[in-house]
């Protein structure tokens, strides 16, 4: 049993750590979800709750990311492929988002679990796998037990993992590095069967968890840790089989990349270069203090992103990956600090960093550069496991100069930075004290840490083991407090809680839509069909088109949301065309002008079908249908001349449609009808009857990806209205079914 505990007692460590910081969860049923925010801050609840929130920096996560995950899971449940979104924009892909992670494994926690455990499951799975992959990398790397595991416990909760911790993504596609390096490195060690299949394996994992930039780093860094090994151990053929390896993980990611290229190829992305969140120089105290410029969570941040910047591994690995470098700086220790600094270049304003954004790279220009800090955070993780083992060298070594040199200089620092704040005074009063007091549990610990480094020249070589321990502790304890302080733990009765109004919407939409001040995250969890949203691969057309109802002028859309102005010269009419047919009104909202005039509609037109206490809806009884048939059509190409023509006052929207090719099948007046009897997310089928030739319209945005199928035999789908679909009918009775296929995705 002591043999066993000797060589597990690492990972058991590592699990009492995690544990700990799942506590909340595991004993109080307390979930890793901003609930407390959602219901605060977010409509429709916040017309109903009011609480103290404790971390107010990830709304995403609310507006997004967990009901998009509703969405795939719902659809999965279906027996379809989560590939179409059906409550926002309209209509918008959905597996193409690539943040919607619709094939990845870890997805099937949520046929096993309840919705909300899967989820927290989810989340708090990620500083555990972090942990235990960079451990496994760093005993691959012949690092010692204690030394690896204080480099896991670095990484475990770096500031990427933690601040990106809750969305359940971009942890996961980062937490796969170690796991990629272990199998690279053990491939070259040995021809091990086992991480032949994991290095694909683990490349697909990170490609299909749902951040292409993040899962693009760790390729990155990957290729250039096979070509390092190959260098260092003269084994070109290793270096040809690992990066076939790597293809192969590529490839077997390939449904998702496909998708999502077909997606952000209609997106607004496509053209969405930017130039932000690089990282200011000045950032680089936050290694030493975190909480140097404030934190979100006590609400007193007055620089820069936290979220977005976030590089602290702890004070520890950070003191022992600096001696690493500063003792050999060779083999992998070079490795290491060159990815480091490598990464630094391009989070950081230099010439690199504008390369970036000179050469427009996809998913590379048009994100925030800063998320490469990534890899910067890990490569202090594993120098910090190389720190510790040399200094237990020089303890042995008695080799006291090095040791003593580098305390001197981190003692010359904490009295450069404490005279800074104490006399030089470089910041206003209110930010000063701010920084002062987050600067001394780091100081408290560095000091702590240095001791514990020189006091192993006064230690028989048996007691090393004690002063490591000592550190391994310091860095526990750092660790935890920083990744607490950050995650809420908040009640799961919270999470989407029923509203009396959107259950009574939620019955009443059917198969039309809904309009108001409500966000698409109330809408895809209720399933309620919405014409606006938040989401950064929506189709950039249906952008302009939403844009034109403000003046009639096209005009790309936003980066990431698309939100219809209420005062529009043409809104009522765009909503009338969509099949908005209910106004969600918050009562307290008033004649704001944030509020949808419906005051101004004509008597009659509309009416009010519900009213509470915070909500009433109304009812506009003149909004088309989500199909109808047309009798005629218009051609035109130009984009600004559809709309001047769709808006114009003597142009039927009802029973023509402005299409952009001329139809195989001429319409022409009659009688008809069209139903939906059948809509889900990837398949929606109408029957239509009339006694002419017609042209179905749906107001539902056009993809490339949809196909059309009269009485079961294919039919062209045409772009109709700007952005909406619509195919020819035969006279007679019809069964037209839509089907969503990407080309991409088929191959």
């Amino acid at each position: 049993m002591i043999r066993i505990l000797s060589k597990i007692w690492p990972v058991l460590i590592i699990f009492a750590l995690w544990f700990l910081f799942c506590f909340p969860f595991f004993t109080k049923g307390l979930i890793p979800f901003p609930s407390k925010y959602l219901v605060t801050f977010f409509a429709p609840w916040n017309a109903s709750y009011g609480m103290p929130v404790k971390n107010n920096a990830m709304p995403d996560i609310i507006t997004q990311i967990y009901p998009w995950k509703q969405i795939t899971i719902d659809t999965w449940k279906q027996g379809q492929i989560p590939l179409w979104n059906p409550y926002a924009f309209a209509g918008t892909p959905h597996g193409g988002n690539y943040q919607t992670a619709v094939f990845s494994p870890i997805n099937i926690l949520f046929f096993i679990l309840p919705f909300v455990d899967a989820w927290s499951i989810m989340v708090l799975l990620q500083p555990l796998l972090a942990a235990l992959g960079t451990y496994v990398f760093l005993r691959a790397l012949d690092r010692s037990r204690i030394a690896s595991t204080i480099g896991a416990i670095g990484f475990m909760f770096c500031g990427f993992i933690t601040t990106w911790m809750a969305y359940g993504t971009l942890g996961y596609a980062a937490l796969m590095l170690p796991w990629i390096l272990w199998s690279i490195a053990q491939n070259f060690k040995k021809n091990a069967f086992i991480s032949r299949i994991t290095l694909p394996l683990f490349i697909a994992l990170s490609f299909l968890s749902g951040h292409f930039q993040i899962s693009l780093y760790v390729c990155i860094a990957s290729v250039v840790f096979i070509c390092f090994e190959g260098l260092q151990k003269r084994n070109s053929k290793e270096v040809l089989r690992s990066l076939l390896g790597m293809c192969i993980g590529v490839g077997l990611a390939a449904p998702q990349l496909l998708l999502t290229y077909h997606a952000y190829i209609a997106s607004t992305r496509l053209d969405s270069f930017i130039r932000s969140d690089v990282i200011p120089w000045q950032y680089l105290i936050t290694l030493f203090s975190p909480d140097f410029y404030g934190n979100p969570v006590t609400r007193n941040d007055w620089f820069g992103h936290y979220a977005e910047w976030a590089s602290y591994v702890g004070i520890v690995p950070l003191l022992l990956a600096v001696f690493a470098v500063s003792r050999k700086l060779k083999g992998y220790i070079r490795f290491f600090a060159v990815l480091g600094c490598f990464s630094l270049f391009f989070a950081y304003p230099t010439p690199f960093n504008d390369l970036l954004y000179a050469l427009k790279l996809p998913a590379i220009s048009t994100s925030a550069a800063s998320r490469i800090i990534i890899l910067f955070s890990f490569s202090l993780a594993a120098l910090s496991a190389f720190g510790l083992d040399e200094l237990v060298a020089a303890w042995k070594e008695k080799n006291k100069k090095s040791v003593f040199l580098f305390i001197i200089v981190w003692i010359l620092f904490l009295v450069i930075l404490w005279m800074m704040l104490l006399f030089v005074k470089p910041f206003p009063l209110d930010k000063l004290v701010i920084a002062k007091r987050n600067c001394l549990l780091p100081t408290v610990l560095t000091l702590g840490t240095l001791f514990f480094m020189s006091v192993g020249f006064f230690k028989k070589y048996k007691q090393y083991m004690f002063l490591v321990v000592f550190l391994l502790g310091l860095s526990m304890f750092d660790s935890y407090r920083y990744v607490s302080k950050w995650m809420p733990f908040d009640p799961r009765e919270y999470v989407y809680p029923e509203v009396k109004s959107l259950t009574f919407l939620q019955k009443q939409t059917g198969y039309n839509r809904a309009f108001g001040n409500i966000g698409g995250e109330a809408g895809m969890m209720f399933s309620i069909p919405l014409i606006e949203g938040y989401d950064a691969m929506y189709q950039g057309r249906y952008g302009e088109f939403i844009n034109a109802a403000s003046r009639g002028i096209v005009s790309p859309g936003s980066r990431s949301v698309v939100t219809i102005d209420k005062h529009g010269v043409f809104t009522k009419e765009t909503l009338q065309l969509l099949g908005v047919r209910y106004i969600y009104h918050r009562v307290a909202d008033g004649r704001n002008v944030w509020a949808f005039p419906v005051w101004e509609y004509p008597d009659g037109q509309i009416k009010q079908i519900y009213k509470d206490e915070q909500y009433e809806i109304y009812e506009d009884t003149n909004a088309f249908p989500r199909v109808f048939l047309a009798s005629s059509y218009e051609v035109i190409t130009d984009s600004q001349k559809i709309i001047d023509r769709l808006f114009s006052a003597n142009f039927d929207r009802r029973n023509s449609i402005i299409l952009e090719t001329t139809p195989q099948l001429e319409p022409s007046i009659g009688i008809g009808d069209a139903q939906i009897v059948m809509y889900s997310p990837n398949v929606i089928i109408i029957k239509t009857t009339s006694d002419t030739n017609k042209l179905l319209f749906l107001s539902d945005v056009y993809d490339a990806g949809w196909e059309a199928y009269i009485d079961g035999k294919k039919t062209e789908v045409y772009r109709a209205d700007y952005d909406f679909r619509a195919v020819g009918v035969p006279s007679g009775s019809h069964t037209i079914e839509y089907r969503y296929r990407p080309k991409a995705f088929r191959i």
